[in-house]
């Protein structure tokens, strides 16, 4: 089955622009459950307002933001419609980093980017790629997809590239407050790290495959 593109757009950096498309990278495997009454039936859930003591129509709800305990900044649907971010259509690059840069752990999800040949040459994409490839870099920059503005980077990834779009360092907790992790405690006997060596000498797999 042939995949299906996500988003239309492209790459631009200087004076480039490099037409491409977005493919979701993933297939979640997940298995969903509803619920159901005794004899089978769907559960289904009012919209309920607990002050008032009643079920609140759909025309009734609005959004906000609580900004203290119980207190809301309340949104209408025309101040929503102008906070919200107009998509470019591209993805900006802003520099480029070693790839060893890049740690993993800001990595919230991944796109496969192709070339949009309808809108464009390939060349300059398979330029980027063998760029990327042969200075072992990546390219990070700023992308609109669903009305937000994240952080991404893209890196060469077997014939093509992958776009990872990250999180900010605001938005990752801290691992000073998990105190385990401050390192160890005990002294670690010269012997025991040699065994372990070993351990994982005898488990190593040249080759990961999932």
């Amino acid at each position: 089955m042939v995949a299906r593109s996500s988003w239309r757009g492209s790459i631009s950096f200087g004076l480039v622009t490099i037409p491409v498309k977005l493919y979701t990278a993933t297939n979640k495997r997940e298995y969903v459950f509803n619920q159901l009454c005794q004899n089978g039936h769907r559960i289904k859930y009012k919209k309920w307002c607990p002050t008032e003591d009643r079920e609140v129509p759909y025309s009734e709800i609005k959004k906000g933001y609580e900004v203290t305990k119980d207190n809301y900044i309340v949104f209408e649907k025309e101040d929503l419609q102008k906070i919200r971010l107009k998509t470019t259509r591209s993805i900006d690059i802003k520099e480029f980093i070693d790839e060893d840069e890049l740690n993993p752990i800001f990595i919230d999800d991944s796109y496969y980017v192709a070339p949009d040949s309808k809108n464009g040459n390939e060349k300059p994409y398979a330029l980027l790629v063998k760029i990327l490839n042969d200075n072992k870099m990546v390219a990070i920059g700023k992308v609109i997809l669903k009305d937000k503005e994240d952080l991404i980077a893209l890196r060469p990834y077997q014939r093509g590239i992958v776009m990872h779009v990250l999180n900010y360092l605001d938005e990752m907790k801290p691992v000073d407050e998990i105190p385990e992790m401050t390192g160890p405690k005990s002294k670690l006997d010269p012997q025991e790290i040699s065994l372990g060596k070993l351990l994982v000498q005898k488990y190593r797999n040249k080759e990961f495959d999932i």
